[in-house]
């Protein structure tokens, strides 16, 4: 197996429009149109529709307040600190219709991480929801950024904080102070649009640099693969088709939830329900009031809808499509999924992405209602894959391997981290890090993570992050974080400390003492990273395993934390939950 590639040709993919100019001023013949009057966007909780025209003004007023009051223009990054909004996508575009870039952060962050995403990418704006205030006012102190240049997705009485309400209006008011400029044939391919972070195995998390033409190469490569246009396929059997209704509960400041839920969504005539926040019993009301037809879940998420008891009580027969993805979905999980979604014909899939492809890779076969047990899918159409095995030959069907990718998506590469991108890549391929094998038909399997990252609940943690925070505290000599299963999270951070003598001679024999400085050395975790990144436990342990060169062998006690764990002599703290 030399190469295998996606089965069907891309259509045209524009090198000379920004992601707002593509989404919305111009038609491309892939899009379906839309035929009935349609919101864009619906605001969960209120039921506030939102159209294009409302968009276009929002996006429009916002951006000419950004140029009057701050002079935004060419690279200037803006960061965009909030769980989701319907002014999310408005805020992005009007940076982008005024040549700047977009960094969105995790609305959990503590300070301490915003500060140094903030720092990273020369934040010059910054814009926050009322709720994460506390942490972007320390995290901007921090990074030497004035509090005027803070704004606010939703006003607040109590602030001196300029607010995106009161910029749109002031936006509409004024001339046009800003010309949007017309990119050069190929400019859309290098000019950047987002930066959005992904953790990696060198410690903090790097800042993944997506141009404008990689969304846009993404859009159409789902496109073309759904078909939506096909007139061959009759209306009723369509997975997607305008007019359908996606609920946005997944994160916008992570890639699947802003490029696959939300700016694809739109593209293929959905109308985004956007949910600020996750809850089950939410869900499920907006499944039923809003006739949601397609449902995108992280494992976590489905397993919730699976076993809960509270899931009889509501309608869902409007879904039609149910995708899980951000972490390997068992066969046995989407067997339950099928079991528990009334309508016979719902496709019950699993994909696969990555942030260093904006998003997608796979997607799952649409003629069948379940796939192949454990498969993610076929590769999307003008991608092209290689398995390479440890001894760097190249895989046959159903061979083991590391998988390459090259696709019109492909990230740009780590912004201000050269080393981690020329180690990513790789003569234009990206290493993805990722085990899989690849069968006859090619179908794709994500068997595990070569990369040694951690993901809890579809968000990345690096061990190395963790390893460098818990160096510092003055009770450890040595330290080594793993992940264990979990069938909630799917994996959790556990850590392998080595004492200090004077520590490990206090705790020696004394079950009491060993609790206490296990407890107090979750808690310093805890209180430094947001909860995600918290261990679920710590074991004392003579000396971390290395190789020659002093590489840790992560393997060995990861393989030993879930013998433990396997065995019940792990102690783990309380879980958090959605």
């Amino acid at each position: 197996m030399a190469e295998i590639v996606g089965k069907e040709a891309l259509p045209f993919i524009p090198d000379d429009l920004s992601l707002p100019q593509f989404l919305l001023d111009v038609h491309h013949p892939s899009r379906p149109v839309r035929t009935k009057p349609q919101a864009w966007f619906i605001e969960e909780t209120s039921g506030r529709e939102i159209g294009l025209d409302e968009i276009r003004a929002r996006t429009h007023g916002l951006a000419n307040a950004l140029k009057i009051r701050w002079n935004i223009g060419q690279d200037d990054v803006a960061c965009l600190f909030s769980p989701n909004h319907v002014d999310y996508p408005v805020i992005i575009w009007a940076v982008h219709r005024l040549d700047g870039v977009v960094t969105t952060a995790n609305p959990m962050y503590t300070s301490e991480e915003l500060g140094y995403q903030l720092q990273l990418t020369k934040t010059r704006l910054l814009f926050v929801h009322p709720l994460a205030l506390n942490a972007a006012l320390d995290a901007a102190r921090a990074a030497g950024l004035p509090q005027d240049r803070i704004v606010l997705l939703e006003p607040l009485p109590s602030s001196s904080c300029m607010n995106v309400h009161d910029l749109v209006k002031f936006g509409l008011r004024e001339r046009q102070a800003y010309r949007e400029r017309q990119l050069e044939p190929g400019e859309a391919r290098t000019k950047l649009a987002l930066l959005l972070f992904s953790s990696g195995t060198t410690g903090k998390p790097k800042a993944v640099m997506i141009s404008h033409y990689a969304l846009i190469a993404n859009m159409l490569q789902v496109t073309q693969y759904v078909k939506p246009n096909d007139e061959s396929v009759p209306l009723e059997q369509k997975r997607y088709r305008a007019g359908d209704v996606v609920l946005g509960a997944l994160p916008m400041f992570h890639a699947y939830g802003l490029i696959m839920i939300t700016f694809t969504g739109m593209f293929l005539g959905a109308t985004v329900i956007v949910s600020p926040k996750f809850s089950l019993e939410r869900m499920l009301l907006s499944i039923q009031q809003y006739r949601v037809t397609h449902l995108y879940l992280v494992p976590p998420q489905a397993i919730l809808i699976c076993k809960s008891p509270i899931m009889k009580g509501y309608d869902l027969s409007s879904i039609r499509f149910v995708g899980c993805g951000a972490a390997p979905v068992s066969p046995e999980l989407t067997e339950q999924l099928s079991r528990t979604m009334p309508d016979p014909n719902a496709l019950i899939g699993q994909a696969y992405g990555m942030t260093e492809t904006a998003t997608m890779i796979t997607m799952p076969q649409l003629d069948k209602r379940t796939g192949t047990p454990g498969s993610a899918g076929f590769l999307l159409p003008g991608i092209s894959a290689r398995v390479v095995k440890a001894d760097g030959s190249l895989a046959q069907f159903g061979e083991l391997g590391e998988l390459l990718l090259r696709s019109p998506a492909m990230a740009l590469g780590y912004y201000n981290n050269p080393t981690a991108t020329a180690e990513t890549f790789v003569d234009g391929w990206l290493r993805t890090g990722d085990e899989v094998k690849i069968d006859e038909r090619g179908e794709v399997f994500v068997v595990d993570r070569i990369k040694e990252l951690i993901k809890v609940r579809a968000f990345q943690v690096a061990p190395s992050e963790l390893e460098g925070l818990l160096f510092d505290h003055p009770d450890v000599s040595d330290v080594c974080v793993v992940a264990i299963p979990d069938d909630y999270s799917g994996e959790l951070p556990f850590a392998f400390i080595v004492l200090r003598p004077d520590i490990q001679a206090r705790v020696k024999g004394d079950l009491q003492e060993s609790t206490k400085v296990k407890e107090g050395l979750t808690k310093y975790v805890s209180d430094h990273k947001t909860h995600f990144k918290w261990l679920a436990g710590v074991e004392f342990i003579d000396a971390i395993p290395k190789n020659p060169s002093g590489k840790l062998l992560r393997r060995v006690l990861r393989e030993q934390a879930r013998s433990m764990l396997k065995s019940g002599q792990l102690s783990i703290v309380a879980k958090v939950k959605l």
